[in-house]
């Protein structure tokens, strides 16, 4: 105990880019995992959609944004966004 070291951050972030903001403070993400098929060893692209709260509602639909995973808000939302990568053209 004497050598307390201090805790690192083991928080998930993932970045992807926003589907929609219908949602008041809300923000789906999609996140695009990339996984070998077992069999044929192929590399698949599958999409996540990732509720994210966004509490000053800067992000639009088709930036890129950084999101962290944080305690649950709601009963889907257990991310936050972080930062805005690039905003959609």
């Amino acid at each position: 105990m004497a050598d307390a070291e201090p805790r690192q951050n083991r928080r998930k972030t993932r970045e992807g880019t926003v589907l929609s903001t219908k949602m008041d403070k809300t923000v789906v993400v999609g996140v695009i995992d990339r996984v070998r098929h077992r069999r044929y060893g192929k590399i698949l692209q599958r999409t996540n959609r990732i509720y994210a709260h966004d509490e000053a509602n800067d992000a639009h639909e088709g930036d890129r944004v950084r999101v962290a995973e944080t305690r649950p808000v709601s009963k889907q939302k257990r991310w936050r966004v972080v930062e805005v990568l690039e905003r959609a053209k």
